[in-house]
């Protein structure tokens, strides 16, 4: 039974630790890889003149998803693994959830930071928020070393 499997990718040491999870244990797996474009990530991209231009910081963070995704296409070829790469513009969480039940996903695999204690509280998780809501099972990859926060 082929399975359908997202992971969420942003290139962060989480994520590509998630990728290399999914792939080295999702046998004959069909692997999506889903990186979410923000809006909220592009308030930072001002113009020379301090304008927030939102055409350009589109432009420019959908190069940056491309590249990404070029990413962990390098990373599948390294397991010998075809995925589907995929750019959504959306809120993190909300966006993982929704393609994940628009494309009949069984799993999702993403990374967590590993935050406790009142970082986590502050910064919310996309992972718990995804675990919640999410169609099927979902696997949290976490950082190995998470700052010791309280």
């Amino acid at each position: 039974m082929t399975t359908t499997v997202l992971v969420a990718f942003d290139e962060s040491p989480q994520a590509t630790a998630a990728l290399h999870h999914a792939l080295s244990n999702a046998d004959d797996a069909e692997i999506h890889v889903l990186h979410v474009n923000d809006p909220r990530d592009w308030a930072g991209s001002a113009g020379v003149d301090g304008v927030f231009y939102a055409d350009d910081a589109f432009e420019r963070s959908k190069d940056a998803a491309e590249a990404v995704l070029e990413k962990a296409e390098e990373i599948a070829s390294e397991y010998d693994t075809e995925i589907t790469t995929a750019t959504e513009v959306g809120i993190v969480s909300d966006t993982i959830v929704s393609y994940a039940e628009d494309h009949d996903v069984d799993q999702i695999v993403l990374g967590s930071h590993g935050r406790r204690g009142l970082s986590r509280f502050l910064l919310g998780s996309v992972a718990e928020r995804v675990v919640r809501r999410a169609p099927g099972t979902v696997t949290v990859v976490r950082d190995e070393n998470p700052p010791d926060e309280s």
